[in-house]
């Protein structure tokens, strides 16, 4: 139910500088997700990278943990959120390395999970968002995006197993919008949204509710 850490350390800079491929799409991401949080919420984010998009969402509700497998990207994270405070005052923003599994053995729950670009690259997907249930408290919503390589870009498969072989990339499912959504209500989720941003990479955006 984890990424590679030792990958994602490696990528963890290059992954900073890198910007957003597309912005539309990303403003539309957080505009609808946005539209489920609330001030009173202790959200958290699995997959945060370096801390974009939490910081981003962190002024709309009490407290947005973030989390990732990669302690560099987490230490780049951190690096943001403190520049940030000093501009911006964001300081309902905590930064930690985790795993889901260790997240799931504390007793803490959550009003909102968020998971952007993250399920697709877990070893167990179907596991992963069965523990997340369990993390939401009755009525919590889980928010992600996945890229559905599956829907529209399976003719990378070559590609990228080459690339996993050379070390150059990470594992990937190529999941279709069926796929993700049945693992999600196989895990006893109710789909509340979905749409398709950007449509033309088949990246699904779907909010769920724990019933």
């Amino acid at each position: 139910m984890k990424r590679s850490d030792t990958f994602w350390d490696s990528a963890a800079d290059k992954y900073a500088r890198k910007p957003i491929g597309n912005e539309a799409a990303y403003a539309q991401t957080l505009d609808r997700t946005r539209a489920y949080l609330s001030s009173d919420q202790h959200v958290l984010e699995i997959g945060c990278g370096t801390g974009t998009t939490a910081l981003k969402l962190a002024p709309h509700v009490s407290h947005l943990t973030a989390t990732d497998i990669s302690g560099r990207m987490i230490e780049i994270a951190q690096a943001k959120a403190k520049a940030k405070a000093k501009e911006h005052a964001i300081e309902n923003v905590t930064f930690t390395k985790a795993t889901i599994d260790q997240i799931a053995s504390k007793s803490e729950r959550y009003h909102a999970i968020l998971g952007f670009n993250i399920l697709h690259l877990l070893d167990a997907p179907d596991e992963a968002v069965s523990l997340l249930y369990d993390l939401l408290h009755p009525g919590g919503m889980l928010i992600t995006k996945t890229p559905c390589l599956g829907q529209k870009m399976a003719y990378l498969k070559p590609l990228i197993w080459v690339m996993q072989k050379l070390g150059k990339a990470p594992r990937v499912h190529f999941l279709t919008y069926a796929h993700l959504e049945n693992m999600l209500r196989a895990a006893g989720f109710e789909v509340i949204e979905t749409g398709t941003y950007p449509a033309s990479t088949g990246s699904r955006f779907l909010v769920v509710k724990r019933r």
